[in-house]
């Protein structure tokens, strides 16, 4: 709860409760938002589980988007190598390559196996424009909820560092494997 004490001026303070307590008055997000009564605590607490389910369903959703994106890519590198390898080469080609993986071979020592094909692989994805502005979308949603959640932890109410707890954990429940599961 919300200590009120006077300074010199006569305008009165508003002191946060600086422990863990289950009493009502607590500023939530906005000075207009103060949940007095024990309802008013448990909607505000409701309200918590579902921002904490949303921030939950965020990270999955990133994930879900991620392998897909992956996935395309994938398929779009090996549409790239199919069509590459049905263009011919010319003599001049395919003697350089073949200079190019000799001079490999004379460096690399014996007993040590050496995989040489035709492109190495990549290491960072390209950027695509509507794939890294939906991450960056969906990732400043996900951490201003986050920011949101914390600052309701702040307040030291229980009743709603409770809720966000337990919404965290059915949010993971529920989605957590489309987010930590990273598929080919």
């Amino acid at each position: 709860m919300a200590d009120s004490t006077s300074d010199a001026s006569g305008a009165d303070l508003l002191m946060m409760t600086p422990y863990l307590h289950f009493t009502r008055g607590d500023t939530l997000f906005f000075k207009s938002w103060t949940p007095s009564s024990p309802g008013a605590v448990a909607g505000a607490s409701i309200g918590l589980v579902l921002l904490a389910l949303l921030e939950r369903l965020l990270f999955a959703a990133r994930g879900v988007l991620e392998t897909h994106w992956k996935q395309r890519l994938l398929a779009m590198s090996a549409q790239r190598a199919v069509d590459v390898s049905d263009e011919t080469e010319s003599s001049d080609g395919k003697e350089a390559k073949r200079s190019e993986i000799e001079v490999i071979a004379l460096e690399v020592p014996k007993g040590v196996n050496v995989k040489i094909g035709r492109r190495s692989a990549r290491v960072v994805a390209p950027f695509i424009l509507s794939h890294d502005v939906t991450r960056g979308a969906l990732y400043s949603l996900q951490s201003l909820l986050g920011y949101t959640l914390m600052l309701a932890v702040m307040t030291f109410q229980a009743a709603y560092i409770i809720a966000i707890i337990l919404g965290l954990g059915i949010g993971e429940l529920l989605f957590g494997r489309y987010g930590s599961a990273r598929l080919v």
